[in-house]
């Protein structure tokens, strides 16, 4: 059984590291020749928008999934709806049993589309009576002047698509800041909305099976440095928290008959949780449940798509994550700490690139918190873990 992945990086990677011992195989489609993916899995080289090459990707495969939420909802959607052919020198033979459908694809796209647009996504969360930011659509100059008059100073003004990692963003403190940025991203769509001074910020993971079964693991606290997740540690904060984030995770679950693994990420202020954004994908906050959890996210994702029975997200201990960013330390420094795993993406350096992750497991969460800040000062010296 094969599962075809649009994105070959390092989180198709870990799909398909999770899915070998459950006897599935990997077909990835990505423009990079040097993809993370392309060591352990073969891959198709092209656009994600290439229609012959994606449609070669759903006819070798049962389920389609994607490694990261800015792929072309309208490219899925072309291939969900035509049979899944391919056409010239990639056409092949069909057997017998091999009847034109179109693709199956996981998540839905729906959800897809709402996560690549903040405006959509707000609106969702209010839709579904989940607290969010004060925030308003932003088109023109006039209309970032309305938005920072009715919600305020200080305040951070986003693109409305294609922002990660901090990228597409800014502070806005005072009316030259307003100035600045719009001038850099006023070219596209825009969104203003209200700086929360939070507490900490959280991420709630959970899965949904084609059948409706539902997993959801612990909460994750999550640190971040120039816009970039720099550790993780669950489980994390009270439980009343975790109670909190996993009904909202459920309604929006609920909401898009989801199929697969969902994150929403929350700022907490005063106890109270305010939704930030979802990514319908694995994610970066998760990726302690490789070794920290009965079952990865990386496996329900997959267990979730082809409707097989999701595992346990109970956690083994208390886990800490953190990511290796711009270039790798040598292994030996991160192998000489007792219990440490390391994950290499096989990627080469840059500036403010995620090469690599590495996970500790502890007893109690105290002796997982001095071994973080212990590690984290080593590997990136000058973030501070509240």
């Amino acid at each position: 059984m094969t599962v075809g992945i649009v994105g070959a990086g390092q989180l198709g990677r870990m799909l398909a590291l999770a899915g070998y011992p459950l006897g599935l195989d990997f077909l990835f489609l990505d423009p990079a020749k040097d993809a993370p993916a392309g060591r352990v899995a073969p891959v198709l080289h092209g656009l994600f928008t290439d229609p012959e090459l994606l449609a070669e990707l759903a006819r070798r495969s049962e389920v389609l999934t994607f490694d990261w939420e800015n792929v072309s909802v309208d490219a899925l959607r072309a291939l969900a709806a035509s049979p899944a052919k391919s056409s010239g020198a990639r056409k092949k033979s069909r057997t017998p049993d091999e009847r034109p459908r179109g693709a199956r694809i996981c998540p839905p796209i729906p959800a897809l589309a709402t996560a690549q647009d903040r405006v959509s996504e707000k609106r969702l969360f209010e839709r579904l009576k989940i607290p969010t930011t004060r925030w308003r659509a932003v088109g023109s100059g006039a209309q970032l002047e309305r938005a920072i008059r009715e919600i305020g100073l200080p305040g951070v003004i986003k693109t409305r698509r294609l922002g990660y990692d901090g990228k597409g963003q800014a502070v806005i403190r005072t009316p030259a800041d307003a100035e600045r940025a719009w001038e850099e991203f006023g070219a596209v769509g825009l969104i203003y909305e209200e700086w929360i001074p939070f507490d900490c910020e959280v991420s709630i993971i959970g899965a949904r099976s084609r059948r409706g079964e539902v997993a959801i693991y612990p909460l994750n606290g999550n640190v971040h440095a120039q816009g970039i997740l720099r550790l993780t540690r669950a489980p994390f904060g009270p439980p009343r928290w975790h109670r909190l984030a996993a009904r909202y995770l459920e309604r929006v679950l609920t909401h898009f008959h989801y199929t697969g693994i969902l994150t929403i990420e929350f700022f907490v202020r005063s106890g109270r949780l305010i939704a930030n954004e979802m990514a319908p994908r694995v994610h970066n906050s998760g990726h302690w449940t490789i070794e920290g959890a009965v079952t990865s996210q990386f496996e329900n994702h997959l267990r979730a798509i082809l409707d097989l029975p999701l595992g346990s997200t109970r956690p083994v201990g208390y886990s800490a994550m953190i990511n290796l960013i711009g270039s790798m330390p040598a292994r030996a420094t991160i192998l000489a700490e007792a219990g440490v795993h390391l994950h290499h993406y096989d990627k080469e350096p840059r500036p403010g690139r995620k090469v690599g992750h590495c996970t500790i497991v502890e007893a109690t969460h105290l002796r997982r918190d001095r071994r973080a800040r212990q590690l984290l000062n080593e590997l990136a010296p000058g973030i501070r873990i509240p």
